[in-house]
């Protein structure tokens, strides 16, 4: 892809320029967002679904927000890997504000794998196998409806826990690493470079997540538009 040889060369040089963004859900129901691109955010990720049941009610205003102040904006699906399958998941979050069109300020939608906040089981009670099939069936669902495959969200530790640190989704899926700190460290098995870092979960005085960018404004629509 182009956008792959792009952030290669971003990520091998000491002065790159990341963008900010936020990630925002229906813990954020309220977002001024003329203060938040005043403050030089340049996109955001929002919350749309969960499993097969659950649409955040927030994410329409927030996305109608987001769009009239002229940001850069994408949804994303937070995993549940317990109650469906991939398949069902991403075909729920395309239908309820996942999708992804080539008008230059849609980003892809992203499948949010971290550790699960509803039992004491981190992986959701998936083996390393079930899990990466899991992945896989959400990741080719979307990318069969949208053309593009979703970024995939994740920490270093979740990835090599839940999947093995398994190494093959990297050359295709954009990946959106967490970890809260000054230094993004290591990546999971696959991925030479990230795409998205969410580096604290509290981008004060912006609402919700901090993230940044891996490239500059140019790179941004780029990576919009596909």
């Amino acid at each position: 892809m182009k956008i792959a040889s792009l952030l290669l060369l971003c990520a091998s040089i000491a002065h790159c320029a990341q963008l900010q963004g936020i990630d925002v859900s229906g813990y954020q129901p309220n977002v001024n967002w003329r203060d938040v691109k005043s403050r030089g955010i340049q996109f955001v990720y929002i919350k749309a679904t969960e499993g097969t049941s659950y649409k955040s009610p927030a994410f329409n205003s927030q996305y109608t927000g987001a769009t009239q102040v002229g940001l850069m904006r994408g949804a994303y699906h937070f995993a549940r890997p317990d109650v469906s399958s991939g398949a069902a998941q991403a075909n729920f979050f395309l239908s309820n504000g996942g999708g992804w069109s080539r008008d230059g300020r849609t980003l892809p939608g992203v499948v949010d794998l971290e550790y699960n906040p509803y039992g004491s089981n981190k992986c959701y009670g998936l083996s390393s196998g079930a899990m990466i099939n899991w992945i896989h069936d959400f990741s080719d669902t979307y990318k069969s409806r949208t053309g593009r495959p979703p970024v995939i969200y994740t920490s270093t530790s979740w990835w090599t826990l839940c999947t093995g640190n398994f190494g093959g989704f990297g050359r295709e899926n954009p990946l959106w690493i967490a970890r809260y700190g000054s230094a993004v460290g290591p990546l999971p098995a696959g991925w030479g470079f990230h795409t998205f870092w969410q580096n604290s979960d509290n981008a004060a005085p912006n609402p919700g997540d901090a993230d940044l960018f891996n490239g500059d404004t140019a790179g941004l629509q780029r990576f919009a538009s596909g």
